[in-house]
């Protein structure tokens, strides 16, 4: 039910075209109801030979006629006996309301139709085109107007949800994995709008049809309608423990979809790898075991799904029976009883009988389809209870109900007693140490600090604090004095610029990836951004200078191309912290020193961190402070001539040649 309520709530908005199409659906179901009904009719006149008009005027008389006869015996009844009186007062209601009916069929129908045998035919066939192709205008209608609904609402999903995401921290977005995030706003939102159009057309029409089929089958005996509607707690036990299990099966099914997804994209991502060692077979191996597993939970579903449309044509081809056998026992004895048991008002005819028969076979259509919609329909229920699960995330890293005002960094960066531990969407591993053990640090304005250590150190976590990728567990991290969790997270990250090792381009202009570091950039400023990153040279060399597409991930520009971008990303944004993370770890020698010339110009009247597992002579002059961590913890900082002379643990981490230079 939680679920049902929240997807009600996002189909909300659009409840006018819901309203619409549900008005849409009744006038449907009146319509296909009249059409079948049109047997009784037909049936008089092509089989009893019988016009309409001598039909009507017969029923009038016998009902006037039983009237009387009620009456009298009213009349005559004891009035001591007030369950008699009561039962012959309510007969004669009856008679009344029947009267009262054909009456009114004989002032407003009757005469539109023709008393020619042959023309009252032409005129009822002509009644069923008519409300065939108003039915078929309708159903249209309906149809528009709910994939409307359905497709607007999905697209509502995966943008509030994609949204969601996006305001996440950095690792509760890494534990989703990108190809579970992939699956689930794409495959995933894909099924639960099939579901949604599914439920606004047939789970809403064909129940209406069935109902408006079984209400005019009352109006010609109620009491053989009652009989077949007997099976229909039996039909509601297949539905109700066939989509238990079509529930669980359907969650297991899309998450095999997205470990394909996984499998497609992580191999996809590394095609360079895979050529070059020859590991396509491995990959491929992977694929088909990714593609058996989504094919064996499909199978349960769709075997669970295939048993459940001939279990109920079954129950419902029972409950037609229970109209055909003992309505065809009326006929052929020319009675309304059966074994002393009133079946019928009176001897029950051929056209009711048949009319009764259509209509029952009217129900059958409607249940047939729902048999086939129900497993959708639990598909549907089934993603939406994946992507409310992404929409239900926490971030760990709240924002602030009350920011201070933006503090711009001009004094120093304190890390107080930092102490952090990596957790994974399902547990925290409180057996393994901490990723960062009560880390204390201070750093003043305008210092180029390299911050070293090994794999696994703690280094690049401890820098993730800073703008907030991550929030530590215990202490705090103060920019100016300020804790960064009292300011507003956009306030933080404006004056942070950030270069990685695996630089991020986007499929799009050179342009628009430098412009992506401050979007309030004009022109020149980007152009003298990119002049500072020293990419000027290489991007005039382009056909189409700053309009160049880089391709997905920046794979039309080499490593250290997409390297300066990266760089000119960050000068563009003017930050007063500028973090470098392993920024030089993938690149050649010649574009690691056009880093030295921008950082040596760049790094004047602002913060800058060097993170690094090793340090280059190129680097030396610049870094004014080496911090080296270990195991989560900071074993030595201070210069880097103190520390090559008292650390070996530093002296492991730089290159030989820097090591010389100093001694």
């Amino acid at each position: 039910m939680g679920t049902l309520v929240r997807i009600g709530g996002i189909l909300w908005p659009y409840r006018k075209r819901i309203l619409m199409s549900g008005v849409c659906a009744v006038l449907i179901s009146a319509l296909w109801s009249l059409n079948l009904s049109i047997t009784y009719p037909i049936v008089r006149v092509l089989f009893e030979n019988d016009s309409l008009h001598a039909y009507v005027d017969t029923e009038i008389v016998g009902i006037e006629t039983q009237i009387e006869k009620l009456s009298e015996v009213l009349s005559e009844a004891d009035e001591s006996d007030v369950s008699h009186r009561a039962n012959l007062q309510n007969k004669l209601n009856d008679a009344s309301q029947q009267l009262l009916f054909k009456q009114r069929l004989k002032t407003w129908v009757l005469p539109w139709i023709p008393s020619n045998k042959f023309k009252t035919i032409l005129a009822i066939l002509s009644v069923v085109v008519c409300a065939t192709v108003l039915k078929g205008a309708f159903q249209y209608a309906q149809e528009l107007l709910v994939g409307s609904v359905a497709y607007a609402s999905s697209n509502d999903i995966r943008r509030e949800t994609f949204q969601h995401v996006m305001d996440l921290d950095y690792q509760s977005v890494q534990s989703l994995g990108s190809a579970q995030l992939t699956s689930r706003l794409t495959n995933d939102v894909s099924i639960l709008s099939d579901g949604i159009r599914l439920s606004g057309s047939l789970l809403v029409r064909e129940p209406l049809k069935a109902m408006c089929c079984i209400m005019t089958a009352m109006l010609f005996n109620w009491r053989l309608t009652c009989i077949s509607m007997l099976i229909l707690p039996l039909i509601g036990i297949v539905f109700y423990r066939a989509g238990r299990v079509l529930r669980r099966v359907a969650t297991s099914t899309m998450e095999t979809m997205g470990n394909i997804y996984h499998r497609v994209s992580e191999t996809f991502e590394s095609t360079r790898v895979v050529i070059a060692f020859n590991g396509q077979l491995h990959h491929r191996e992977q694929l088909i075991s990714a593609n058996k597993d989504f094919y064996d939970t499909s199978m349960k579903l769709i075997r669970v799904g295939a048993l459940m449309r001939p279990a109920t044509e079954l129950l419902a081809i029972i409950g037609f029976i229970g109209i055909l056998v003992p309505g065809a026992y009326l006929v052929l004895n020319n009675t309304d009883k059966i074994a002393g048991v009133k079946l019928a008002s009176g001897p029950l005819g051929i056209a009711e009988l048949t009319t009764l028969y259509v209509l029952m076979a009217g129900v059958l259509d409607p249940v047939r389809k729902l048999s086939s919609v129900f497993p959708v329909m639990k598909r549907a229920s089934a993603a939406a209870d994946r992507i409310f699960a992404i929409a239900d995330q926490v971030t760990h890293v709240p924002e602030t109900e009350t920011p201070v005002a933006p503090v711009t960094h001009s004094k120093n960066i304190y890390f107080d007693n930092i102490s952090f531990r990596y957790e994974n969407s399902e547990e925290t591993y409180l057996d393994q140490p901490s990723t960062l053990q009560e880390v204390s640090l201070k750093i003043n304005f305008g210092d180029v600090v390299a911050v070293v250590g090994g794999n696994g150190s703690g280094k690049s976590t401890l820098i993730s604090l800073l703008p907030r990728l991550i929030d530590p567990a215990k202490g705090a991290v103060t920019i100016d004095g300020v804790d960064i969790r009292d300011m507003a997270i956009k306030d933080l990250r404006q004056q942070i610029g950030l270069v990685t090792q695996d630089t991020m381009l986007f499929d799009d202009t050179i342009y628009n990836n430098v412009l992506y570091g401050n979007p309030q950039a004009t022109a020149t400023e980007i152009e003298e951004a990119i002049k500072q990153a020293h990419a000027a040279e290489f991007i005039s060399l382009l056909p189409q200078g700053l309009s160049t597409r880089v391709g997905s991930k920046g794979q039309k520009l080499s490593g250290g191309q997409k390297q300066r971008i990266s760089l000119a990303r960050a000068i563009v944004r003017n930050p007063s912290i500028l973090i470098l993370d392993e920024a030089t770890s993938a690149i050649d020698a010649e574009s690691e020193a056009v880093i030295y010339e921008v950082l040596r110009e760049f790094s004047k009247g602002r913060t800058v961190f060097i993170i690094s597992h090793v340090i280059s002579q190129q680097f030396v002059d610049l870094i004014d402070r080496v911090v080296v961590l270990e195991t989560g913890q900071i074993i030595a900082d201070g210069t880097h001539s103190d520390l090559i002379a008292s650390s070996p643990e530093y002296a492991r981490l730089v290159q030989p040649d820097v090591v010389s230079k100093a001694a």
